[in-house]
């Protein structure tokens, strides 16, 4: 699609809607992260897999002597839903993690530490799931990486919120071992009966199908 076809309808500084003229008379609303001239839209393939995604959401899996890996998920209040939801870290790819080697590791260890307080050892490992997901490519070219953390942390009192910014609020945390997570699957809801985002089920998926263990985890 030209980059021509993209009307500016409003801006500010996290989130634009463009109107798509795809065809004479055809309109479709696009809210974006980006500037008219780095939509998806106007993009190739190519170009979007050269591009760095959006965010990043974590798959956090927290190890410590004599018990069972567990998943960690936290309450995030998310303002269109209105409502504290049961979700994974995640955060914005800043421009400096861009430069870096590996942009959404850098992102992943960045955002653990500050929605969470937990600092990535090297002897932790950070891997990514999948390098961009598009979130709802229905309305929005937003995406996302998906990055994997499975981090010893023996003293879960470092676990804090310290490091909100601006609109962030987070409410309490939660660790899920296998069991706890497939019920969490089953169920689709949380424990006050409120449905969770799809990066949730993401994390819930990956961690009970034990991709991410080791060689010598598994």
């Amino acid at each position: 699609m030209p980059k021509d076809c993209a009307k500016e309808v409003f801006t500010s500084r996290f989130v634009s809607v463009y109107d798509l003229q795809y065809a004479p008379g055809k309109h479709y609303y696009d809210a974006t992260r980006h500037t008219k001239e780095n939509l998806n839209a106007a993009m190739t393939g190519e170009e979007i897999e050269a591009s760095a995604p959006d965010g990043v959401n974590l798959t956090v899996i927290l190890t410590s002597p004599g018990q069972e890996p567990r998943l960690y998920l936290q309450y995030e209040f998310r303002y269109p839903t209105g409502q504290y939801l049961l979700s994974p870290p995640a955060g914005l790819v800043d421009e400096a993690d861009k430069k870096e080697p590996h942009p959404i590791r850098t992102t992943a260890v960045r955002e653990l530490y500050e929605e969470t307080g937990i600092q990535v050892k090297d002897s932790d490992r950070v891997f990514e799931i999948s390098p961009f997901v598009f979130s709802s490519p229905g309305m929005t070219d937003e995406s996302n990486g998906l990055v994997c953390i499975v981090a010893d942390v023996p003293d879960l009192s470092v676990i804090n919120h310290n490091g909100a910014v601006g609109s962030e609020k987070f409410g309490s945390y939660r660790l899920f071992d296998r069991k706890h997570a497939l019920e969490l699957i089953r169920s689709g809801k949380d424990e006050h009966g409120m449905y969770y985002p799809v990066y949730t089920l993401v994390s819930l998926l990956y961690f009970v199908s034990g991709l991410w263990y080791s060689e010598n985890e598994g």
